[in-house]
């Protein structure tokens, strides 16, 4: 059966400002490491049996319909602005619409250079692709909003790095990749047309009743707060909460240096870029806040009166410390059984955090274990856990069922940065099946599954994962 996309290529009907056509370059000889065919199949994508896949996920054949483009974007790096950036090695193949009537993109990442790459060879080597095929369809399967992972491909060509490794390409699924930083682009230059066509787009894909910029503000903060808290009931560090990795629809997007802790620790860093702590894990909620106000002002020449605008914005992105307590309140609430938490209850949720973080124990296998009556074993100093213990059985004691509750929102398993790592290393050297294995357990996150126990334990000393890297 011929493979079938049904495109519907909205961004590429925009003005020519927002994109660069191009075609993805070719490679030398493209091979199929996985398919996603039930995410195919939410897209309507027919032919999964085309024996053209790897050819077309690669870049080296143009699906009927594509209209390939390379967005451009700018956006803060680390607290810095850069006034240009863009899909330096990405391609947007076009869109569909989805069995649900939701809009999505289908992008080629590490498909060649563009306009756009700053020196960069436009390609990925098969690490970065893996990685982020894994952990995106983990974080999905966890529930959390995230761009997808369609396909991935060997490209039969070494690129150089470090050293020469195996290149490789990914095929993503979003629901957009609008950006802080394309806001940022039109707004630094003084494109006023083309601010106000993104914001009509915008409003249009993604927030349809929306009436004014700060409405607008306001609803992708809403997002951005509840996106954020679920990273943290989860122990997951971004890594590079740059703008121009922060979605207008609320998507996570961007898997470079991402990664789940083991060992609670609010200042945990992965990112081997991250020298100052920037992005740790309990800076997350203070910089999607910073983010949202580089939105605010990048959408200020939209309001009626610059002045007002920026009072009403002001207020807008204050508002989000409380957004982002009622948020974290809900999840971690929930992680100990409590479906309506009150206030008073973040005491009783951060003495835990606070005796996890002494003892050094375990994030997900901690919370899992309050379920399996098995937790005390986590904690050096057990009659402080005793204590707690007894307060939260006493307050979860009226719930209705707490354990179902628990068991919904406390992963059993979560893609371990060792375990990723071993995957990689043996994909490199030509050995998938760790990698099909480590994807098949990642989605169903909070089932039981004896026969994976390994994947929940955490590394040994040696198997500790101290940095993670971007990739690119």
């Amino acid at each position: 059966m011929t493979l079938h996309i049904p495109f519907d290529n909205s961004y590429a009907r925009l003005p020519g400002a927002f994109y660069t056509k191009l075609k993805p370059a070719t490679v030398a000889q493209p091979t199929l490491i996985a398919f996603n065919e039930a995410l195919a199949g939410e897209l309507g994508i027919t032919g999964a049996d085309d024996p053209r896949l790897a050819p077309v996920f690669a870049g080296n054949v143009l699906p009927e319909g594509a209209d390939p483009l390379a967005q451009i974007y700018a956006g803060h790096q680390f607290g810095g602005f850069s006034p240009q950036l863009g899909d330096g090695r990405a391609h947007l193949l076009g869109e569909v619409v989805d069995q649900s009537g939701i809009r999505r993109d289908i992008q080629l990442k590490g498909s060649g250079p563009t306009p756009y790459s700053r020196r960069g060879d436009g390609r990925a080597w098969l690490g970065p692709v893996l990685r982020e095929y894994v952990v995106s369809e983990s974080m999905h399967a966890l529930g959390v909003p995230t761009t997808r992972a369609l396909a991935a491909v060997r490209t039969g060509e070494d690129i150089l790095r470090e050293r020469p490794l195996p290149g490789a390409v990914l095929t993503r699924v979003a629901q957009s990749h609008i950006r802080v930083g394309t806001f940022q682009l039109f707004s630094s230059r003084g494109q006023y047309d083309d601010l106000q066509t993104l914001y009509d787009y915008t409003v249009a894909r993604h927030y349809p009743g929306v009436k004014s910029p700060d409405e607008l503000l306001a609803r992708v903060c809403e997002r951005q707060a509840a996106l954020v808290a679920q990273w943290l009931s989860l122990g997951f560090i971004h890594g590079v909460m740059n703008t121009d990795n922060c979605t207008l629809s609320g998507e996570t997007i961007d898997y470079g240096p991402c990664a789940f802790m083991d060992r609670y620790d609010p200042n945990q860093v992965f990112s081997s870029i991250d020298r100052y702590g920037r992005y740790a894990y309990s800076a997350q909620p203070d910089i999607i806040v910073w983010n949202m106000a580089q939105l605010a002002t990048a959408l200020v020449p939209l309001m009626p009166d610059a002045d007002d605008g920026v009072k009403v914005f002001t207020e807008i992105v204050h508002g989000m410390a409380d957004l982002l307590r009622a948020e974290w309140l809900k999840r971690f609430g929930a992680k100990i059984g409590l479906a309506d938490p009150q206030p008073g209850d973040a005491a009783l949720i951060g003495e835990l955090l606070e005796l996890m973080h002494k003892s050094q124990a375990d994030f997900t296998n901690t919370f899992r274990a309050l379920l399996e009556d098995d937790a005390r074993e986590q904690f050096t100093d057990r009659a402080a856990f005793d204590g707690w213990e007894a307060r939260w059985r006493e307050r979860i004691k009226d719930e209705r069922d707490p354990e179902g509750l628990m068991r919904r929102s406390n992963p059993a398993f979560i893609p371990r940065n060792h375990r990723v790592e071993q995957m990689i290393a043996a994909a490199v050297e030509g050995d998938d099946r760790y990698f099909h294995h480590l994807n098949a357990v990642l989605a169903r996150p909070y089932e039981d599954q004896p026969e994976a126990e390994e994947l929940r334990h955490p590394p040994t000393e040696d198997e500790i994962v101290p940095a993670t890297f971007c990739g690119t």
